[in-house]
């Protein structure tokens, strides 16, 4: 009897043996093995927000033709820029015939006729496009990336044409089948009627009175080197640690790579062995950069898909996202991107649908801030004075309002100004504005 309850007893210590060292080895239930493959990354915790593609597709701004040379402007999330934007994205656009850009005379169409116009910024692919607005497949241009859509009475005729301009600047496509009438149309062009009223000079949009924005400063975060290094690394304990001569750390496991600027709370990111994942869509690399971002680091406010420019022979696209900020009836307007403050944008190298590399801001939005005032940014005579001191340089190509940044010892000053981009490439920021009592 006393030798089968040691049998028994040692049989279940085999039993408690073998299952305690299972848990060893695999945690408990539930959790992720401790074994992990190479490719596995640790998801870093308490980091920004997660989000769908279809929130970063927006316009950069609504344009609004009321004939006789008369426009205005709506920036995101302004109330009529929600309105116009949530009816579009309801309708139907088929039928595309494609036509050279350069036979029509745009400008003239845009000044004569009233119509809206939504402007991408640096593009958006198509297959990324139809996830917003109802637009049909079509081989003539799916693989193409839309920077404009067009949308305007003929005036003459009781019908309503609609054109996506290519962000490549040579071909303009129409949607022949479109369910919008005539009455559509003025409806949206009547919500600018009683807006500031802007005018068309040499392809740039003026306002003929201020602008009125918020000035914000906003408590800050900060993400720490070792959460960006235990998120992006397979195994940070094995990873070396350089310091450069110019102050920034390097982080490598021999593969990859984390650059960090601390002076700038800036952090570069580099994969270059990482493997392709197939064939080179614009589409999927973008897709495939939304959801790097909300694996490593996430979203700290809200983002707008900017900009994909091709490089390494074609190979991989650079995809940008642009931040977006602001309180109040004007919207949202995009936080500068600066030399010598590097903040507001989130820049992705992707290659075949893989991320290689990746660069952003440690600094988060913590709080709603210390400070808001409103901000009238001049119009009229006063700026057209301020742009003519910059026509000996090169031709203005772009306008618009922004936020620029700056760190100060409350946190993030973010403060309106006009921006201006120049044919040249370089961009130059107005420095007047006032404070309104």
């Amino acid at each position: 009897m006393k030798e089968k309850i040691k049998s028994l007893v040692l049989a279940l210590l085999v039993v408690c043996s073998l299952v305690q060292s299972f848990l060893l080895i695999y945690q408990l239930p539930g959790s992720n093995p401790v074994v992990k493959t190479e490719n596995d990354y640790i998801r870093t915790e308490n980091m920004g927000a997660s989000l769908e593609a279809e929130t970063l597709l927006f316009p950069a701004q609504i344009v609004v033709h009321m004939g006789e040379g008369r426009h205005t402007l709506f920036y995101p999330d302004s109330t009529f820029y929600n309105l116009i934007y949530s009816r579009l994205k309801g309708r139907q656009f088929d039928g595309f015939q494609r036509y050279a850009v350069d036979n029509v005379n745009w400008t003239e169409i845009r000044s004569q006729h009233i119509g809206v116009e939504l402007e991408f910024g640096g593009g958006v692919p198509i297959g990324l496009l139809q996830r917003v607005m109802q637009i049909a497949p079509d081989s003539l241009f799916d693989a193409e990336s839309i920077n404009r859509l067009l949308i305007y009475n003929t005036g003459t005729e009781d019908q309503v044409r609609v054109f996506f301009f290519s962000s490549r600047g040579d071909v303009v496509y129409e949607a022949t089948k479109a369910d919008l009438t005539m009455q559509d149309v003025q409806q949206q062009v009547d919500f600018g009627k009683d807006w500031v009223p802007y005018t068309l000079e040499d392809g740039v949009y003026l306002p003929e009175q201020s602008i009125d924005m918020v000035q914000a400063g906003l408590g800050i975060g900060l993400y720490s080197t070792e959460q960006m290094q235990r998120s992006l690394f397979f195994d940070p304990s094995i990873t070396r640690y350089i310091r450069e001569k110019d102050g920034s750390e390097i982080y490598t496991d021999g593969k990859r790579s984390l650059q960090v600027r601390q002076d700038r709370n800036w952090i570069n990111y580099t994969d270059p062995a990482a493997p392709s994942a197939g064939e080179n869509s614009s589409s999927k690399n973008v897709l495939s950069a939304v959801d790097f971002v909300n694996q490593y680091g996430g979203w700290n406010g809200k983002y707008r898909l900017e900009q994909m420019n091709d490089g390494a022979g074609g190979n991989q696209q650079r995809v940008l996202f642009q931040q977006y900020y602001g309180t109040g009836p004007s919207g949202l307007f995009p936080i500068l991107d600066l030399v010598s403050f590097h903040y507001g944008v989130i820049s992705l190298e992707v290659r075949q649908g893989t991320v290689i590399g990746y660069e952003r801001s440690l600094i988060y939005d913590a709080d709603e801030g210390w400070d808001k005032q409103v901000v009238a940014l001049p119009g009229g005579e006063a700026l057209r004075e301020q742009l003519a001191e910059l026509k000996d340089e090169a031709r203005i190509a772009r306008l618009y309002p922004a936020y620029v940044p700056s760190l100060t010892d409350q946190g993030l000053l973010l403060k309106p100004m006009w921006v201006v981009e120049l044919s040249n490439g370089a961009t130059r920021v107005l420095q007047q504005s006032s404070v309104e009592p």
